[in-house]
């Protein structure tokens, strides 16, 4: 596997939305980000698009997310799968989205 230079890394965009269902939508917020994922692995750029359900706290979805550029995360972020799923998912949730960028650690 090749090494991955800091400056990779500055390039790369990570991020980690938290999604938490109204009680009885659980089953159509994880539908629903389940297809999110499907569409998302086909865009540019897409490192790593997996959502989680949290173990701890049930009605609760973690998204973790990494594109290569991030006119790549731009540019998925513009998609009309994306654009629905925001619109969409809005009347499934307890609460808004949270979206928290992250930055992988590098060894030096």
């Amino acid at each position: 596997m090749g090494q991955t230079t800091v400056s990779q890394v500055e390039a790369q965009a990570w991020l980690m939305p938290v999604f938490t269902a109204k009680a009885g939508h659980e089953a159509a917020l994880h539908e629903a980000l389940l297809g999110l994922q499907s569409a998302s692995r086909k865009d540019a750029g897409c490192l790593e698009y997996t959502v989680f359900s949290d173990d701890q706290r049930p009605g609760t979805f973690i998204l973790f997310e990494g594109w290569a550029r991030r006119d790549d995360l731009a540019a998925h972020n513009e998609e009309d799968h994306v654009k629905e799923f925001v619109k969409g998912v809005q009347s499934l949730l307890a609460e808004p989205f949270s979206v928290t960028a992250i930055t992988p650690l590098t060894w030096h």
